[in-house]
């Protein structure tokens, strides 16, 4: 049975590569901040079951590991990695043509199959994939068949690939972590009570009865919190549990499932809009030698504003029908 234990140790050993490799150049922070990544994927499910058994020490170095990533995170400096001449990169381009896009449309096209024919496929009487979390299992397994795509037509060596992966990954650097990291926060703020304080200081400024006063707080604190965070899945908790269940859920009779939906896509406006979302809007400018490091959140400004319009007009029509 797949599951997502499976594809955690497979990004593992691609960490424990990468950091190999910047050990091999002497780049020792990146070295030692990749091979803790790698050690606390690989280790998870150990840390996991000596928690439930009442064992806190492997919880508690995994605490210390975290602690010293964001200690590496300040040592590491973006620095020019060796990559194919431009010329070899055109020739390679042109001959392959629009084969290219095969291993990236691989990707959403093998995640929607197993997850529309997940639940349904076994073998020898034992389902292929866990119950719980088949999206995300879909999607790690079409990044693998997507890499092994690109292998094949590209006829390239298979290390190619975690080369170039190692490359990509050590061009953002610490960036790379941050929606792990946000969303993290986000339960971690949603567990601390930051939700229920929300939704005493929404109740004290805007009218609790005025469904449409409670969904515009609902929306705009998606954003703001959003911007703050850098993450919709950081800011998507505190609101649903200050504002979306609360109010407009259990008080105004909201479709939970079409309020979830548009809400974080409502967030996703602000991730248009903060340099906090730097591997969305920072990173890119940096891979692309952008003049203005602002450059990408410039041009998109003004789709995130008329798309949080009309979110907020979609869930007034569709959540209370």
């Amino acid at each position: 049975m797949l599951s997502t234990e499976h594809f955690y140790w497979v990004l593992a050993a691609f960490l424990a590569y990468a950091g190999w490799s910047n050990l091999r150049q002497r780049r020792y922070a990146h070295a030692a901040f990749w091979s803790l990544i790698a050690a606390l994927f690989a280790a998870g499910d150990v840390v996991l079951r000596a928690s439930k058994a009442g064992d806190a020490l492997p919880a508690q170095l995994a605490g210390g590991a975290v602690l010293a990533l964001a200690l590496l995170a300040t040592r590491m400096r973006r620095e020019p990695l060796d990559e194919a001449p431009e010329s070899e990169r055109l020739a390679s381009a042109l001959r392959l043509g629009h084969r290219l896009f095969l291993p990236a449309l691989l990707i959403p096209a093998l995640t929607i199959t197993v997850v529309l024919a997940g639940p349904h496929l076994s073998f020898g009487g034992t389902p292929l994939f866990a119950p719980t979390g088949m999206t995300l299992v879909g999607l790690a397994l079409a990044c693998v068949a997507s890499a092994i795509a690109a292998i094949a037509v590209t006829r390239q060596p298979p290390l190619r690939a975690a080369d170039e992966g190692r490359r990509l990954l050590d061009t953002m650097g610490w960036a790379a972590l941050l929606p792990l990291v946000l969303a993290t926060l986000g339960g971690v703020f949603a567990a601390s009570g930051v939700g229920e304080a929300v939704a005493s200081l929404v109740s004290m400024v805007i009218p609790a009865d005025n469904r449409m006063a409670c969904l515009l707080a609902f929306a705009l604190g998606m954003v703001v919190f959003t911007v703050i965070m850098g993450n919709a899945f950081a800011a998507f908790p505190v609101m649903m549990a200050g504002i979306g269940l609360p109010l407009l859920v259990q008080r105004h009779g909201a479709d939970p499932a079409i309020l979830g939906a548009i809400g974080m896509l409502t967030g996703y406006c602000g991730t248009l809009l903060t340099p906090m979302a730097a591997n969305f809007n920072i990173v890119p400018a940096v891979l692309l030698e952008l003049d203005d490091q602002y450059g990408v959140i410039r041009a998109q400004a003004a789709t995130g504003l008329w798309l949080m319009g009309t979110n907020v007009l979609l869930m007034a029509w569709l959540c209370f029908r």
